[in-house]
């Protein structure tokens, strides 16, 4: 696979904007490998975890949007600073929809092999955005 940065950083930005901002299941099937790991034990290891995952937070935020601020891609790492706005109108970790607003910030490290997501760690303002929502700290 290349590590050709411009390709990398598109497909970060893709990433975001198929599967997060419009919603596209089947690009997690395009972005994303059968056996992906990550540091958020809540999206689990593997395609099929994240996608579990992914269905609940569609239902609680079906408006989430992931505005990409920046992108730095070294060989086949891709860095992506990223701010998330959505509203809950449904269901998340048994909190029913609560119709707030939430804005948080955050970076995913991801390393891309065959044009897919291997493994990422994502660093994000998960206090602020329970906090936003009333959930449990």
């Amino acid at each position: 696979m290349t590590h050709n940065p411009e390709v990398i950083r598109q497909l970060a930005k893709d990433f975001f904007e198929q599967i997060w901002n419009q919603g596209d299941e089947s690009a997690i099937d395009r972005f994303i490998s059968v056996n992906t790991v990550g540091n958020d034990p809540q999206f689990g290891t593997g395609r099929e975890s994240f996608r579990k995952k992914w269905r609940e937070w569609q239902s609680a935020f079906p408006d989430i949007n992931f505005r990409i601020d920046d992108v730095i891609v070294e060989g086949n790492q891709v860095v992506t600073k990223w701010h998330l706005t959505g509203t809950q109108t449904g269901e998340l970790e048994g909190m029913p929809p609560s119709n707030k607003k939430v804005s948080v910030d955050g970076v995913s490290i991801d390393q891309i092999e065959n044009g897919q997501v291997v493994s990422g760690f994502d660093a994000w303002d998960s206090l602020n955005f329970r906090k936003q929502l009333g959930l449990p700290i």
